[in-house]
């Protein structure tokens, strides 16, 4: 007990029983303490960031990674307009195994001719691209007047000689035009291409049938695989002969690069990357080349078959000898950066 007159001492309050006087606190609408909400503005760039860099590194090791030569004469004196690009279809079989050699058809593996030669101009206007058959007479520089087609292995045979130079200084010497980039493909580096995306789409207006080119097609749209897409371009096995076998080229090359450049394979990284790879080691190109002058090929290429131009060289009887007259009018429409048309144009 305690003494009169004094009071209970007061117990000291407690935290839980003081009540607050006002309203009941809200909790905060953030986050918890201890935990962050997700940055996804730095993530996102961050991401972008990574992929521009391995794609800046891809695109890097692709451009140290082409086969180039020296194509492009130092000392022409040819001038054009715009831009033109001989393109090759070499007829070497020398990365063939013979297994390979007998699975396309494709012949004595000491050949160097080439099988195809086409000429891509691009500029002010669309892109025009012209075929020249292989079987064309002009003067090759120190060897008189041959075929243009034996140009690239007379080159080759040259003491310390090149036959891509041998065969750009022909064509510049037969068109009149400056040539400012060089690519050539080969029968291994075809047929890799064609695989990497994965067969190429293609109507086909004729059945045609050439044991020589191991080739057995029926007319009708349909996927061409490696071997018959290479045995198409390749036979001149149809009444047309020459004719009809560049224009199935320029329809074949129109129809992959349609391919290659489509959103299917750009977007695919399991399309792209073997193409990617795949062509810089299927491809040789100029010693002044890089990968960026491959894509606006590619892109001068696609212009082709959205609204550009397509021919042959203009000839005068059969495929050998050229409309002098005709085919001067064309190279010089094109050395001025013009598209050409009526007359200037062949079969």
């Amino acid at each position: 007990m305690l003494p009169p007159g004094r009071d209970a001492p007061r117990r000291p309050a407690r935290p839980s029983d003081r009540r607050p006087s006002g309203p009941p606190p809200r909790r905060p609408s953030g986050p918890r303490p201890g935990g962050r909400r997700p940055n996804w503005g730095r993530r996102i760039k961050t991401g972008l960031i990574v992929a521009l860099v391995l794609i800046v590194g891809f695109a890097v090791y692709i451009d140290v990674s082409l086969d180039r030569v020296s194509a492009l004469p130092e000392d022409s004196a040819n001038s054009s307009r715009g831009t033109n690009y001989l393109i090759v279809g070499s007829d070497s079989r020398a990365d063939l195994t013979p297994e390979q050699r007998a699975e396309l058809a494709t012949g004595d593996p000491e050949s160097e001719l080439t099988d195809t030669i086409m000429l891509l101009h691009t500029g002010s206007g669309p892109s025009t691209l012209v075929s020249i058959p292989r079987d064309s007479m002009v003067e090759i520089p120190g060897h008189g007047r041959h075929k243009i087609n034996s140009a690239y292995g007379r080159g080759e045979r040259d003491a310390a000689g090149s036959g891509p130079q041998l065969l750009t200084r022909t064509v510049e010497g037969a068109t009149g035009l400056r040539i400012d980039h060089y690519v050539q493909i080969g029968f291994t580096g075809f047929v890799n291409v064609v695989d990497a995306v994965g067969g190429v789409d293609l109507c086909v207006p004729e059945a045609i049938t050439d044991p020589k080119a191991a080739l057995d097609i029926q007319a009708g749209c349909q996927t061409l695989d490696q071997a018959t897409a290479l045995g198409y371009v390749r036979t001149r096995a149809t009444a047309s002969s020459d004719f009809g076998r560049v224009e199935r080229q320029r329809a074949f090359i129109s129809a992959l690069l349609q391919k290659v450049t489509s959103p299917a394979t750009l977007l695919n990284p399991f399309r792209i990357v073997p193409l990617a790879t795949g062509l810089s080691s299927a491809i040789t190109v100029d010693d002044g080349a890089h990968v960026w002058n491959l894509a606006f090929f590619g892109l001068a290429m696609r212009g082709v078959s959205d609204g550009g131009v397509t021919t042959t060289v203009p000839v005068r009887d059969g495929v050998v000898n050229w409309d002098r007259d005709r085919a001067s009018a064309l190279f010089e429409t094109l050395a001025d950066d013009e598209v050409p048309s009526g007359n200037q144009l062949g079969p």
